[in-house]
């Protein structure tokens, strides 16, 4: 089932004459458009609460000449995609379309996929994850067949383990499967910190990395604002902190999405933004770092199997360029082999 236009299109004509050849009177020996335009396409896979606001903040920010979505909810897809088309005349110019049918997400630059189940009550962390894993036999490989040069961005949870399944489903090099992971959570990090500090949370260089979710590791170590580094400078000055205090903010960002969840329902806004800055990263090729699930065996001496966490990474037009070799502490390290053994954990039970 396909929704590529509203009811309405350029033939407006008496007996649906197209308009678009009387409106314009075309330039006489014109060339044909150059071969090196760059058309940027999206796809997104899922229309949910995170999926759309994927998907509105990436049209507000002119990141695609055309955005696809997809969905298996026929009626749910089609009220979006004209909800969103109606809303042309205060955008960027974008061909919005939607199906059922993959075979609208074809020739896509970056195709980020948000659809995933929900845990039932009582249901078991692995049972969800075979629930999901049947669900991703279903989506990766049509997006692999219409769009094998495309790039991956996996944000479904649990997004690590999802990641790692969409890599091995699509037969993707690494370099081009890669989750949303730590980069909201290492947003939410910087405010934290910004607001302690009363500074502009731009200004403040932090990450979490490791797992998404309760095995994460704050980076404290390497953090520093406006290119001070923070708890050397505390040392330096002989300012006294307490490492509780340090645990708490992180405490705070494992928790907060738990609790905008209970209070609204679900998450949307941050990780709208969290995936569009990603998307603009990559498809511009801009080369910024970002905390995201990659392929980390061999790198700060994670072995034991592939697995994917979140590492600074640089991303560009490629994907994943590198991944930044940012110093940890003893402790840091551990505590990251630690969050690696616990996604390992649960993937050694999956069936792939």
């Amino acid at each position: 089932m396909s929704m590529h236009k509203s009811t309405s299109s350029s033939s407006l004509g008496p007996g649906g004459l197209d308009l678009t050849q009387a409106f314009f009177k075309p330039i006489q020996n014109a060339a044909p458009p150059s071969s090196t335009k760059r058309h940027t396409k999206i796809s997104v896979v899922g229309v949910g609460n995170v999926g759309m606001a994927i998907a509105q903040t990436i049209l507000t920010q002119d990141l695609a000449d055309e955005l696809a979505l997809v969905d298996a909810k026929a009626d749910k897809l089609r009220g979006e995609m004209l909800d969103l088309q109606h809303a042309a005349a205060f955008l960027p110019r974008t061909k919005i379309q939607a199906s059922l049918d993959y075979s609208i997400t074809s020739g896509s630059d970056l195709c980020i996929i948000t659809a995933g189940v929900r845990q039932n009550p009582g249901e078991t962390r692995l049972n969800l994850l075979e629930r999901n894993l049947a669900l991703f036999r279903n989506i990766v490989p049509p997006l692999v067949k219409y769009s094998p040069d495309s790039i991956l961005l996996v944000v479904s949870n649990p997004v690590d383990v999802l990641t790692y399944v969409a890599w091995k489903l699509s037969g993707f090099p690494p370099n081009r499967v890669i989750g949303s992971g730590t980069n909201l959570d290492s947003s939410r990090f910087r405010f934290l910190i910004a607001d302690h500090l009363d500074v502009n949370a731009q200004d403040v260089q932090a990450y979490i990395v490791g797992e998404h979710g309760d095995s994460s590791v704050a980076l404290w170590s390497s953090i520093s604002v406006g290119g001070v580094p923070v708890l050397s400078f505390l040392k330096r000055q002989q300012i006294a902190y307490e490492k509780e205090t340090l645990e708490n903010i992180h405490k705070e960002v494992v928790q907060s999405a738990y609790e905008v969840i209970n209070l609204k329902g679900y998450t949307s806004w941050a990780i709208g933004y969290s995936v569009a800055s990603l998307a603009r990263t990559i498809l511009r090729d801009q080369r910024r770092v970002h905390p995201v699930s990659v392929l980390a065996k061999g790198f700060y001496e994670i072995e034991g199997g592939d697995v994917f966490l979140s590492l600074p990474a640089q991303l560009g037009r490629s994907g994943v360029l590198g991944v930044t070799n940012v110093h940890l502490t003893d402790e840091e390290a551990g505590q990251l082999k630690d969050s690696a053994k616990t996604i390992l954990e649960v993937q050694s039970q999956l069936k792939i």
